[in-house]
């Protein structure tokens, strides 16, 4: 039964390499220097080594000589709830702005991962907003929602403030 374990891990990266040869026909819409395909690439790519990231996990907890350790338990509620933190974060980044959406992705999928540290979820806001606009935004140039309303204006003044614009 743990064996069960490493399906998951494994459809994973089955997926991702069955999605990555649609990738190649976004370079011929645009050419840049990165090309329209290369930030799907790039994901899939991540989402392919989090998967064998896990898949080396649970062999490895099969292997253990301490079997003992209990896994924690399986919670639907919890996969459903992360699943719709993902959509509801891609839905409403245009109306919240994406460093208002992604601040409040991250707290929120941190608390349910079960963050309990106040600290560690400001730091983690923080840092990992401000990380993600300035590779985005100043390094890639990449335009990132902004907004809408009083939204766009905070996006701006944190830009301004964050010396990105």
């Amino acid at each position: 039964m743990p064996a069960l374990r490493l399906i998951a891990p494994l459809l994973g990266i089955a997926l991702m390499i069955a999605l990555y040869p649609g990738t190649w026909s976004l370079d011929a819409v645009a050419r840049g220097s990165l090309g329209p395909g290369f930030w799907p690439r790039l994901g899939l790519i991540g989402l392919a080594l989090a998967c064998l990231a896990k898949l080396v996990e649970e062999w490895r907890r099969e292997r253990a000589v301490d079997a003992s350790v209990p896994l924690p338990p399986f919670s639907p509620l919890k996969l459903a709830a992360g699943i719709g933190a993902v959509v509801a974060y891609v839905l409403l980044a245009p109306l919240l702005g994406f460093a208002l959406a992604t601040a409040v992705f991250i707290a929120g999928f941190m608390v349910l991962c079960g963050t309990r540290s106040i600290a560690t979820l400001a730091a983690s806001v923080v840092i990992g907003t401000t990380a993600l606009l300035y590779v985005f935004v100043k390094l890639v140039y990449l335009p990132l929602p902004k907004g809408n309303g009083p939204f766009e204006i905070l996006t701006l003044a944190l830009y301004r403030a964050l010396g990105i614009f």
